[in-house]
């Protein structure tokens, strides 16, 4: 079994983001350690999304850093960063519908390192999700909705990542294929990937991730393990909707 270490991979402090005039993270601060499975929780616009953009240098902290194995990525092209080992995996999955799942999952390997280990990270997509080996030659728009997340994971595996950033894995998903998803995701970070995901369903996300962070209004409001977060009042009442009696 992998387990998750003290290193920090990945740390971002004290970011503001900014959407043109619009401030969407206020005074963010992170840490992502190696080998874990770390979890981003909140309402819709809270700013998860913005987050993993701004990790994957899609945007730009106004202010602060982001630190990944010691070297400071807060002004790198989406490119530098990918070939530093940092993958996403959108929301709404953004295959190439047109193209094959083999076409779609080989152009996740186009920077240099990757496109060494093509055929070995190919083999370890198949081993995670053998649908898509089943149906390596059928055409992205044509799978269902559960088997289009698992390519859109799989082409991001090929990038050969040591931290994958997944954003609402499950919207629309039946729950059974949801199960197939995390029991995929497990087998991954059991490999040695590190995974921050985005997930809507916080009972779920509660269960399956070590940590999270709980995102309101662009702010950190809330951290820890899992296991505390079950039973912090304020997740209680605002999630699972129990009232909290005081006191």
């Amino acid at each position: 079994m992998h387990k998750i270490d003290n290193e920090v991979m990945l740390k971002i402090e004290h970011i503001d983001v900014f959407h043109g005039t619009f401030q969407a993270l206020w005074d963010v601060s992170i840490e992502v350690r190696k080998g874990e499975m770390l979890a981003l929780i909140g309402a819709n616009t809270s700013g998860k999304t913005t987050l993993l953009d701004t990790i994957s240098g899609l945007l730009h902290p106004a202010r602060g850093r982001i630190e990944f194995q010691g070297v400071d990525i807060s002004r790198m092209d989406p490119y530098e960063i990918v070939s530093l080992g940092i993958t996403q995996v959108p929301e709404g999955r953004c295959i190439f519908p047109e193209m094959t799942v083999i076409d779609n999952l080989v152009i996740g390997s186009y920077c240099g390192a990757a496109r060494k280990r093509k055929d070995e990270n190919l083999k370890k997509v198949f081993e995670h999700f053998p649908k898509l080996k089943e149906r390596q030659k059928q055409v992205a728009k044509t799978l269902s909705g559960g088997e289009q997340q698992m390519l859109a994971i799989g082409r991001g595996l090929m990038s050969d990542p040591k931290l994958m950033l997944i954003d609402e894995m499950s919207l629309g998903l039946a729950p059974i294929v949801i199960d197939e998803i995390f029991k995929a995701l497990k087998s991954i970070k059991e490999k040695g990937i590190t995974i921050l995901f985005v997930e809507q369903n916080v009972k779920r996300t509660l269960q399956e991730a070590e940590r999270a962070y709980i995102l309101e209004n662009g702010r950190v409001a809330l951290s820890g393990t899992t296991e505390e977060l079950r039973e912090e009042d304020k997740v209680k009442k605002a999630y699972f909707g129990v009232e909290v009696c005081e006191t």
